[in-house]
C-alpha cells in the first residue's frame, strides 16, 4: 500500500462498491456482530466509498434541502458480502489484503465475524493481510461522536468560536458538517475513502519513495523501495530499474539492494536536458511518466515533474520561487467537490481544476477544515500547471499534542499524507495547519501558547525528511508582532472584507501574502438560485437564504452584510432600501459588487512596486447552492467574481490605479517566459463622446510587471483622476487596452464613480455563427455597456459580467454544456433556448433566440 504505486503487473486491486448495506442505531446500543444479527434494523442499499449522508440522499431519504439530521448522533453499521475471487482466482503465494483508505471516524471493523481492526483517525489508511473464504461477509460499525466527545477530557486553552464542540480537537475528524456558521448539515461518517481487496503476485513492491529535482540543466529522481519475492519470501533478486520517459525518450538506471533494510533497494535516474515543470500561468507543466521494473514486471509510479520550489521569507516577507522566478500567486482555497459524500471522480476533479486556471488561478490552498484530495486530485492539479498550499487537517483548536495517543495518531496521519506527495511538482506548500496561531492569539492565549511544538517542530522535521525540496510553513497565519499580521509572514486578510475596510487598506496594510481573503456572500447565478430550497423567487431576508448565508458563530452580522456595505459605498445606493424597492436590482448590484473588490485588489497587489506575493480567495466554490464565499457556485456555474478574477488575473493583463496628485497610472502585466511588446492604447470618453485617445508602445520583461503614468503618453495635463477638481471632470471613463502577444487585454477606470443608474446604452446583439456545440454573438454598443451579464440556459459564455467601452463590439462565444452533468440547465427550460444580454447600466435585456 503506497501512494505512489498506481498499478504493478499481475496483481489486482479491486474496490468493493457496490452490494452494500447500511444502517443506524441509538450509540451504543448494540456493540458486536451477535447483537447485530437479532436486531430488526432497516438497512438500506448502500455503494462505497461514501458517508452516510450521501447514502441516505441517494435513497431519497434524506437531503441538505429537507429537515437537518445530525449524524453525529447514532452510531452507524456498514455491512457487504463479496466471493473469494472478487480480486481474481488466488494462486500458491499470493498474499490477499484488505485496505481501508479512510473511515469516518471512529471505527470498528470485522471480517467474518473476527474483530479485524479499530480505528480513530479518519485519515489514517489501514491494510490488513487476510485468509479469504469462499463466501465473506465485511462489517464496519462507526460510533457516535456525539457520544465519544461526551467523555470528560481537560478543556481547551482558547476556545474556536467557528466549532460547536470544542472538544473535537482530541478526534481525527473533518471540521465538515460540524461547523454551522458556514458548512453544510451533513457530517461525514462511514467508509469515505474506497475499501479495496488487494491481491499480490509475483513481488510485493511497498514503501516506495521518489524524490525529483533539478540540477543545473538536469532532472534528477531518486527513488527507493522494499521489493520482496512472494515465492521465496525473500528480498527480490531479479533487476530492477528506475525508468523516466516523456515524448517517446527514455532514461533508465538501477536500483541497487540498500544497506538500510533487509527488502530495500535505492538509486536514481538523471534526466538531460530536463523539461521544467512550471505553473501554467508562467510555462509550461511538464510531466515525465516514471515506472519500475522488477524483471518483466512492471510498477506503473504515475507521473512525476522536475522543478524547484523555494520560498523568500526575507525582510519578514513571503514569496514563492519556482525554478527561480518570483510567481505571485493567486487562486482560491479548495473545498470538496460534495461536501456529503465527499468523492468526486477523477473528470470532476479535473474539470473543476481547470475552471480555476482558466482564470488565471496558479494556486489553490487545501485548506485544514477541510480533508486531504485524492490521487485524481493531484493528478490533476500537476497535469493543469496549478499549484498545491497543502494545509495538514488541523484548524484553529487547541490540540493535544503532549497526549501520547493523539500524538501517535495524528504523527502516523502526517506520515502517510506526505508519503502520497512525494515527487508531485503541484505541491509548493505544506503547512502545519489553518490559523491555529491566530486564533489562539486573537482569543487571549499567551504568545508562548501560538507556537506548539506539533507544528514548529514535529510536523515540520516530517515534511523536511519526506518531502525535502517542498517548503514547510507553520500555520496559515504566521510572522510578526502577532500571527495574523498583514505585512508579515502570511495572513488571512480581510481588511478589504469583513472588517469593512475602505478599497484602499489592500495597499496601506502592505499584505505580504493572503493565504485567504476576499470572503463575501457571493450572490449565484439565477440557474443556482433556482436550486435552493426557495427557488428563483427566494428573498433575501428570508430564513431559506439565511440558513445558507456564511457568518461567524456568535457574530452580529453576517457576510451578507459585508457585501452589502461595499455595494453601498461603491455603488452609493442605500442596499436595505434597494432590496426594499427593487428586490432584482439589488441581486444585479450585489452580484457584481464582489467581482469589482476582488479585482481592484488583486490589480492593486499584482503591480510592480507591490508587497504582495500571493493571495488566495477564501472559497473556489460553494458547498451548497446559495449565496457562499465560492467564486463558482455549487453547481460549477461560475459567478460574476469569477469573471472579474478570470480578466484580473490574466498572465497578460492590464490595469488603472488612482495615484492622487500623481494622477493615472497604467500597470502591465506578463508572467510569460518572453518579453511582450505591443501597443498601449488609452481612450478618455465623456458619456457617448469621446474627448481624448493616446497611444504608444510598451515592453513588460518575462515574468514581470511595469507602470507608467498615463500622461506620459498624452502631450499635455489633463486632470484624468479628478483629483485637484478646478472645474467638472475631464472624463468619466477611461479604458486602458493593451494589445501584444495575440492577446488584447482591458481596464476600465471611472473618475467619478461606478455608475449606479439605467438607461439605454444602445447596445445590440447579432447572433452570427451556430454550429452544434457553439454559437457565436455580435455585441455593440453606442455607449458604455457596463458588466453585461449573459444568460442562456444549457450554454456558458467564454465571458460574462464585462464593460464595452462607447462604440465597441465584442464577439461572444457560447459554447454548449452538459447541463445534466453540471446542474446549468434551469428548471422550466424552455424549448426554444434564449440568450440574454443584459448591461447593468441598462433598463432591460436584448434576447436572441438561439436557432435549432
Amino acid at each position: 500500500m503506497n501512494g505512489r504505486v498506481r498499478c504493478v503487473a499481475g496483481h489486482a486491486d479491486v474496490s468493493i462498491l457496490e452490494d452494500w448495506e447500511m444502517a443506524s442505531t441509538a450509540a451504543g446500543s448494540i456493540v458486536d456482530l451477535a447483537a447485530l444479527e437479532n436486531a430488526r434494523l432497516a438497512w438500506t442499499r448502500a455503494d462505497a466509498p461514501s458517508t452516510a449522508a450521501a447514502t441516505l440522499r441517494a435513497a431519497g431519504q434524506w437531503s441538505l434541502d429537507g429537515p437537518a439530521r445530525r449524524f453525529d448522533a447514532d452510531d452507524w453499521w456498514w455491512r457487504v458480502r463479496f466471493a473469494a475471487d472478487l480480486a481474481g482466482a488466488h494462486a500458491a503465494h499470493d498474499e490477499v489484503s484488505l485496505c481501508f483508505d479512510g473511515l469516518a471516524t471512529l471505527a470498528d471493523v470485522w471480517l467474518n465475524g473476527e474483530r479485524l481492526l479499530t480505528s480513530d483517525n479518519m485519515f489514517v489508511r489501514h491494510e490488513k493481510r487476510i485468509q479469504l473464504a469462499a463466501h465473506n461477509e465485511l462489517a464496519i460499525r462507526c460510533r457516535s461522536l456525539d457520544a465519544a466527545l461526551a467523555a470528560k477530557r481537560p478543556r481547551p486553552r482558547w476556545r474556536a468560536p467557528m466549532i460547536e464542540n470544542q472538544q473535537l480537537r482530541w478526534i481525527r475528524t473533518t471540521l465538515l458538517g460540524r461547523t454551522p456558521g458556514w458548512s453544510p448539515p451533513a457530517a461525514a461518517v462511514g467508509p469515505w475513502r474506497p475499501v479495496r481487496v488487494v491481491r499480490r503476485r509475483g513481488i510485493d513492491v511497498t514503501d516506495v519513495t521518489v524524490r525529483a529535482r533539478v540540477e543545473g540543466e538536469s532532472g534528477v529522481l531518486e527513488a527507493s523501495a522494499s521489493v520482496r519475492d512472494l515465492e521465496t519470501r525473500a528480498r527480490f533478486d531479479g533487476p530492477l530499474d528506475i525508468v523516466v520517459s516523456r515524448d517517446g525518450r527514455e532514461h533508465r538506471a538501477k536500483l541497487a539492494p540498500s544497506s538500510t533494510g533487509e527488502n530495500r533497494f535505492e538509486g536514481r535516474v538523471v534526466v538531460a536536458d530536463v523539461a521544467r515543470w512550471w505553473p501554467h500561468t508562467h510555462g509550461e507543466p511538464a510531466l515525465y511518466q516514471a515506472r519500475l521494473e522488477a524483471g518483466a514486471i512492471a510498477v506503473d509510479l504515475g507521473k512525476v515533474g522536475f522543478r524547484e520550489v523555494s520560498v523568500d521569507t526575507s525582510n519578514d516577507g513571503f514569496a514563492l520561487h519556482v525554478n527561480g522566478a518570483r510567481i505571485f500567486c493567486r487562486g482560491a482555497c479548495w473545498t470538496p467537490l460534495d461536501p456529503v459524500a465527499l468523492v468526486a471522480s477523477a473528470d470532476e476533479s479535473a474539470a473543476a481544476l481547470a475552471q480555476a486556471a482558466a482564470a488565471g488561478m496558479n494556486m489553490v490552498r487545501v485548506g485544514g477544515t477541510m480533508v486531504y484530495e485524492d490521487d485524481a486530485f493531484f493528478d490533476a492539479a500537476d497535469a493543469a500547471g496549478v499549484l498545491v498550499w497543502q494545509d495538514l487537517m488541523f484548524a484553529n483548536m487547541d490540540y493535544p499534542e503532549d497526549d501520547p495517543s493523539f500524538a501517535a495518531s495524528v504523527a502516523l496521519e502526517v506520515a502517510q499524507q506526505l508519503e502520497r506527495l512525494s515527487g508531485r511538482p503541484s505541491v509548493a506548500v505544506v503547512c502545519g495547519n489553518s490559523e491555529g496561531e491566530q486564533q489562539a492569539a486573537m482569543f487571549g492565549a499567551g504568545r508562548d501558547r501560538w507556537s506548539p511544538k506539533l507544528f514548529h517542530e514535529t510536523f515540520a522535521a516530517l515534511s523536511k525528511e519526506t518531502l525535502p525540496g517542498v517548503p514547510y510553513w507553520p500555520s496559515s497565519a504566521h510572522g510578526g508582532a502577532f500571527p495574523h499580521q498583514a505585512d508579515r509572514g502570511t495572513t488571512s486578510y480581510y481588511g478589504v472584507g469583513a472588517y469593512l475596510r475602505p478599497l484602499d487598506d489592500a495597499r496601506r496594510a502592505e499584505v505580504r501574502f493572503a493565504s485567504e481573503c476576499l470572503a463575501f456572500a457571493n450572490v449565484p447565478a439565477p440557474s443556482t438560485l433556482a436550486r435552493m430550497p426557495g427557488g428563483e423567487s427566494s428573498k433575501v431576508h428570508h430564513p431559506t437564504w439565511k440558513a445558507r448565508v456564511p457568518r461567524d458563530l456568535g457574530a452580529g452580522w453576517d457576510f451578507d452584510d459585508v457585501r452589502d456595505h461595499y455595494l453601498e459605498r461603491l455603488f452609493r445606493v442605500d442596499a436595505a432600501s434597494l432590496r426594499y424597492a427593487d428586490h432584482e436590482r439589488y441581486l444585479a448590484l450585489g452580484r457584481v459588487v464582489t467581482g469589482e473588490v476582488m479585482a481592484q485588489t488583486f490589480a492593486e497587489w499584482r503591480r510592480a512596486r507591490s508587497t504582495c506575493a500571493g493571495g488566495l480567495v477564501w472559497f473556489l466554490r460553494d458547498l451548497w447552492a446559495g449565496p457562499g464565499w465560492g467564486v463558482v457556485g455549487a453547481d460549477g456555474a461560475p459567478k460574476a467574481a469569477y469573471h472579474y478574477l478570470r480578466r484580473a488575473l490574466a498572465p497578460v493583463a492590464v490595469h488603472l490605479s488612482d495615484e492622487g496628485g500623481n494622477g493615472l497610472h497604467v500597470h502591465a502585466y506578463n508572467d510569460g517566459a518572453t518579453p511582450i511588446e505591443g501597443e498601449l492604447t488609452i481612450d478618455l470618453h465623456r458619456g457617448e463622446a469621446s474627448v481624448g485617445r493616446a497611444k504608444g508602445a510598451v515592453m513588460v520583461p518575462p515574468r514581470s510587471a511595469v507602470e507608467l503614468p498615463v500622461l506620459s503618453l498624452f502631450e499635455g495635463f489633463m486632470d484624468l483622476g479628478h483629483a485637484y477638481r478646478f472645474g467638472p471632470p475631464t472624463c468619466d471613463l477611461v479604458v486602458a487596452t493593451l494589445r501584444a502577444a495575440g492577446t488584447t487585454a482591458e481596464a476600465f477606470h471611472f473618475p467619478v464613480g461606478l455608475p449606479s443608474s439605467r438607461g439605454n446604452p444602445g447596445l445590440t446583439v447579432e447572433l452570427t455563427e451556430k454550429t452544434d456545440h457553439v454559437v457565436t454573438l455580435t455585441v455593440a454598443t453606442r455607449g458604455f455597456a457596463q458588466s453585461i451579464a449573459v444568460e442562456a440556459d444549457g450554454w456558458a459564455p467564454d465571458d460574462d459580467f464585462f464593460h464595452l467601452a462607447p462604440g465597441a463590439r465584442r464577439t461572444l462565444r457560447l459554447r454548449r454544456v452538459d447541463a445534466k452533468a453540471t446542474g446549468r440547465l434551469s428548471p422550466g427550460t424552455p424549448r426554444t433556448p434564449r440568450v440574454s444580454v443584459l448591461p447593468l447600466n441598462a433598463e432591460s435585456a436584448i434576447s436572441v433566440v438561439i436557432p435549432a
